[in-house]
């Protein structure tokens, strides 16, 4: 039984980030804050993963959360936009782990599937059941929004649960999982 914990969910992005933060108090789900970062009025993308950066590590220091999770890129038929797309989880991530707070990645599916039971539903699907879950009132203007406030919510609900999903708690312990990737 979770306590008290506050998990910040990140869906990054190259155009808009999308965040969410929740508050488990005895097991009870609060949402403190949903938000998107856009980006594409940048210039180049060095300076969106700038942002990225600074965003991500205001949302910490805001919100001081005890776990981050973060949705994994989706295999997608350009290359060069899942190369931007895991640079921009890559930002998001070293954020964190800069602040020694824990990081777990979970796929687009398995989000999909911990909120509506389909791992196919659509973004509308997923903020519909949210809306429920969470008794919001409305949704927000990019549902960017509310896909980081699912990656929270798939953490919460995946806890207690045998890890099938990547998680490091800090530098140490990607680099012990990753030894091929820090040469």
């Amino acid at each position: 039984m979770v306590k008290d914990k506050i998990i910040l969910g990140i869906d990054p992005g190259t155009n808009i980030m999308g965040y969410g933060v929740i508050h488990i108090i005895n097991n009870k789900m609060n949402l403190l804050a949903m938000g998107s970062i856009e980006l594409h009025k940048l210039d180049t993308h060095f300076l969106k993963l700038q942002k990225i950066f600074e965003r991500t590590i205001y949302l910490l220091n805001e919100y001081k959360p005890d776990e981050v999770a973060i949705e994994a890129p989706f295999l997608g038929k350009n290359p060069q936009s899942m190369l931007k797309l895991g640079r921009a989880q890559g930002v998001s991530i070293a954020a964190v782990l800069s602040k020694d707070i824990s990081v777990s990645e979970y796929s687009p599916k398995k989000i999909k599937q911990s909120i509506t039971g389909k791992g196919a539903a659509s973004k509308e699907q997923v903020a519909g059941m949210l809306v429920s879950l969470l008794k919001l009132k409305s949704l927000p203007k990019h549902l960017d929004a509310t896909d980081g406030v699912a990656v929270a919510v798939c953490h919460y609900f995946q806890m207690g649960k045998p890890v099938s999903e990547k998680s490091y708690s800090g530098w140490e312990a990607f680099v012990k999982q990753n030894p091929s990737r820090t040469k």
